[in-house]
């Protein structure tokens, strides 16, 4: 797929996939725009239904709005609050790990840059770059299993891990796409082009599909 191919894709998409639902994370920063809520919600995220984060991260938030009174929550309290979330003991700990980092190093600030973001315990690629979307509005190339996913199957990209996809869009997607290129697909392929059972034929982007025309169809 050709660049001019994605970016007609893509227009369609941006009208169509508010229509769907939105990832959690980033319902959650139009609601607060909170850089440290928007960093705990995206760490309770990972292999986390949308409807549980949401409902973990209010839990949490009525206890602790702030790196420091997180800080102060003894672990069980915080495995209390964010269960079931997937792995809420390990997420537990890290959240108290990662509070401290914030209040000890950055004076209790979230810091706005990837390279600062990706030295807190436990910030991958994937986190800092939705932190740099969602809480600062500055560009980011944020990966997850469905822009992976459908990168990789539209052709855009021959990629074989998400961090080589986010490199590698980093080279070939439009700067000015970069900010919404997650929410777009992460909306899109839960809702249409999911990985089992896809909805092409509701699909609004089904005759410029790229897998339909290599099908033959």
């Amino acid at each position: 797929m050709k660049t001019g191919e994605l970016e007609k894709i893509l227009k369609i998409l941006e009208r169509e996939y508010k229509k769907w639902d939105v990832p959690v994370v980033t319902m959650i920063a139009e609601r607060t725009h909170d850089p440290w809520k928007i960093l705990v919600s995206t760490v309770l995220s990972g292999r986390t239904k949308d409807e549980v984060t949401w409902k973990a991260s209010e839990r949490l938030f009525s206890h602790a709005k702030t790196p420091e009174e997180l800080l102060s929550l003894p672990v069980k309290t915080i495995e209390k609050l964010i269960y079931p979330v997937g792995f809420y003991r390990t997420k537990a700990k890290r959240l108290k790990e990662l509070a401290r980092a914030v209040v000890e190093n950055y004076k209790g600030k979230v810091p706005d840059n990837l390279d600062e973001l990706l030295k807190l315990p436990g910030v991958g690629r994937k986190t800092a770059n939705l932190v740099l979307i969602h809480a600062f509005d500055k560009d980011g190339v944020c990966v997850d299993t469905h822009v992976h996913r459908i990168s990789n199957l539209w052709g855009f990209v021959k990629t074989k891990t998400p961090e080589e996809t986010e490199f590698e869009l980093r080279k070939k997607l439009p700067r000015k796409w970069w900010k919404l290129y997650n929410d777009i697909l992460v909306a899109f392929g839960q809702a249409i082009c999911r990985p089992v059972k896809p909805r092409c034929e509701e699909c609004p982007v089904k005759d410029l599909c790229p897998v339909k025309s290599r099908q033959g169809a």
